[in-house]
């Protein structure tokens, strides 16, 4: 007889843990910099090669950056890269471990507990405020090269990741990312391009409050 079970109750095996392909990338990135002896300070091959050594997405690798950042595993500076930080040995869970921080499985689960529609408003709270650090992105010329259109229909995943490297802002970036999987891009429809035309075109012409308006039911049905 299994441990647990009794004769007039059979057991139940535990449901398995569906781990998330960036949740295994971190954990590879992590056995990695192990393996390599790798320390504080040294840098991880730049973004790029990586995910064409590993055969993944860039936004694969970028999901699973930002949970080794989270964990404090890695630090991502913009201009210079991944680098590889010190275990903090007094910080609890890592890349998908028991932490409560954004990336973690605990937060996973509070996010994936909350009705569905609070979830989209909180996404769309952190697309209009990514749009909007993008819109006041002094560089309008690099504004213009990212968003301007060029007679092909706009999508959503190229739209912003143009969006989030104008912006800067890691924290919202990240926190994005980690509401992706409960409040996903919406399907492509003459609505959504509409959307995100006017989210571009707020941008460019540097008018962050109309940016940041655009963004309001834009994952919506």
């Amino acid at each position: 007889m299994l441990l647990g079970m009794t004769p007039d109750q059979p057991g139940r095996l535990p449901p398995m843990r569906h781990e998330r392909l960036y949740q295994k990338l971190a954990s590879h990135i992590s056995d990695f910099i192990e393996a390599q002896g790798l320390v504080g300070g040294d840098r991880l091959p730049p973004e790029r090669q990586l995910a064409a050594d590993l055969g993944v997405s860039r936004s694969t690798l970028s999901r699973a950056l930002a949970a080794l950042e989270t964990s404090g595993r890695i630090e991502v500076r913009h201009g210079v890269g991944a680098l590889v930080r010190e275990p903090d040995l007094g910080r609890s869970g890592g890349a998908g471990g028991d932490g409560a921080e954004p990336g973690g499985d605990t937060w996973q689960r509070h996010v994936s507990a909350r009705p569905a529609q609070e979830v989209v408003a909180a996404r769309e709270a952190i697309l209009s405020g990514l749009a909007r650090a993008a819109a006041v992105n002094p560089q309008s010329s690099l504004r213009v090269a990212m968003l301007a259109a060029d007679g092909r229909p706009r999508s959503f995943e190229h739209l912003w990741r143009c969006v989030r490297h104008l912006a800067d802002a890691p924290l919202l970036s990240e926190l994005d990312e980690t509401l992706a999987d409960n409040a996903p891009a919406p399907e492509d429809s003459p609505r959504l391009r509409r959307a995100l035309d006017d989210v571009a075109e707020a941008i460019l012409a540097g008018d962050a409050s109309a940016a940041a308006t655009a963004c309001l039911g834009m994952l919506g049905p």
